[in-house]
């Protein structure tokens, strides 16, 4: 796989000529992405129609929307972002000055899932873009259609020295993997991110992870319950739970129980019809190997709503379960698909300690209306990101940072994170040359005396 070298090595021959520095040309190249999706927003929504029956809606809220947003928010504050930071300088440094400049790491690798199959490959591009790296994609072979289409778009609009799309299989994933990165970003499992990792010490690269882990819900005794329920089920149920941020399991208090099992079916039956698996805008199952996965977890506890399966269409309807413990296989790993579990607590800290004691999730989502106890989960328990009284609409905001901590994921991205993530923060002092500070050299006197004056 030669080829794959050669592509690397134009890519870093382009980046240390200069190329991507100047900020006409980083400005210009986010408005040729903007461009290139806008051109081609038709045959997007068929490819994702095709990969996962992703209905206009859904692709243009979830996917191009969410872009659109990226993008605009990038040229509008690029100036800003590049510009060299002025910092203090102490008083031991008297007659200098002291600024932070952003420079670009060199040439980036950014490997994509496929569940949101552009988002997902073209977010981290963004700011890889804006902070002035050459760019290498590796989207998912399982969204075939998606990662042909992004793979024709990119080498119609840009030159492949600069931004290009490799596509292939998990061969094709450990080839890149042995080249010499300047920054590795990975979206995808806590598995594959271990092994994207280890390849990346072997230069000593430095990676983003964003992973993923079991995020829960938790519906207090004085939630709302019925934006509770339709939050609830407007976020898992999204793309059919295949969403990294998805709550993949509530916890609710055992006094509101009965009231939020009613809510989510409402709101199931509203949001996707009586027959979900013959609505033409529902969200279908990657694969079969998914798809089997999850119609395994359909056996356990009690099914409240859903539970049905189409094995032609790889759908599942959106599925509730109830009477699920810890010991179930459903709750052993990221569900990742339409189920819920539902727990039942009595007891709130003893909740927030068992979620606690675990992997620390990507999200969490609090329901209820009381300040004190709002603040008091959000900082006793250790995850990525989350909403109160809401569930992914966090996600939607560029000024937050997204990201994992702890198994699920490491760095964070959007907006100027994502700027942040592709460039090197180089620590500048620049001194005068008008005077001469005598106390640091040594033989001098009264060195030793006006340093221990300044530094007390």
């Amino acid at each position: 796989m030669d080829y794959i070298e050669t592509i690397v090595n134009n890519q870093r021959a382009f980046f240390l000529n200069g190329n991507t520095v100047d900020y006409t040309f980083r400005k210009d190249r986010l408005e040729k992405l903007r461009e290139m999706l806008k051109k081609n927003e038709n045959k997007i929504y068929m490819a994702l129609k095709k990969d996962l029956n992703k209905s206009k809606h859904e692709t243009l809220t979830t996917e191009l929307g969410f872009l659109y947003s990226e993008i605009d928010v990038a040229i509008k504050n690029l100036r800003y972002w590049m510009a060299a930071e002025k910092v203090p300088s102490p008083i031991t440094h008297k007659g200098s000055k002291s600024y932070i400049m952003k420079e670009p790491f060199g040439v980036v690798l950014v490997i994509s899932p496929w569940n949101y199959p552009l988002q997902l490959a073209l977010a981290p591009v963004i700011g890889a873009i804006a902070a002035g790296n050459c760019v290498i994609i590796k989207p998912s072979e399982y969204a075939k259609a998606t990662s042909m289409l992004l793979a024709d778009m990119v080498e119609s609009a840009f030159d492949s020295s600069y931004l290009t799309v490799i596509e292939g299989d998990q061969e094709i994933s450990t080839e890149l993997l042995k080249q010499r990165f300047d920054s590795i970003f990975f979206t995808g499992s806590s598995e594959v991110g271990k092994i994207v990792m280890r390849a990346a010490s072997e230069h000593l690269t430095p990676v983003t992870l964003e992973l993923g882990g079991k995020s829960p819900a938790i519906v207090d005794e004085d939630a709302n319950i019925n934006l509770a329920a339709k939050r609830i089920v407007w976020g898992k149920f999204t793309n059919a739970g295949q969403t990294c941020v998805a709550p993949d399991y509530v916890y609710v208090h055992e006094s509101a129980k009965f009231k939020l099992l009613k809510a989510m079916k409402k709101h199931v039956k509203a949001f996707y019809g009586k027959d979900p698996l013959r609505n033409s805008d529902y969200t279908k199952i990657i694969n079969e190997k998914h798809f089997n996965r999850l119609e395994a977890f359909l056996t356990e506890g009690t099914v409240l709503h859903g539970g049905n399966s189409d094995r032609e269409s790889l759908m599942i309807e959106p599925t509730i379960l109830d009477k699920i413990t810890w010991e179930d296989s459903v709750m052993k790993s990221e569900i990742f698909g339409p189920i819920l579990p539902v727990l039942t607590f009595t007891n709130i800290e003893d909740t927030l300690y068992k979620i606690k004691k675990m992997e620390k999730p990507l999200a969490l989502y609090y329901f209820g209306d009381n300040e004190k106890m709002q603040q008091q989960v959000m900082e006793y328990v250790s995850f990525g990101g989350g909403s109160i009284n809401d569930t992914l609409y966090h996600l939607a905001n560029p000024h937050l940072p997204f990201g994992g901590v702890g198994n699920s994921g490491m760095g964070s991205y959007h907006g100027k994170h994502s700027f942040d993530t592709f460039s090197h923060k180089k620590g500048i002092l620049k001194q005068t040359t008008k005077f001469d500070l005598p106390f640091r050299y040594p033989g001098s006197k009264l060195a030793e005396t006006v340093v221990k004056n300044m530094i007390k």
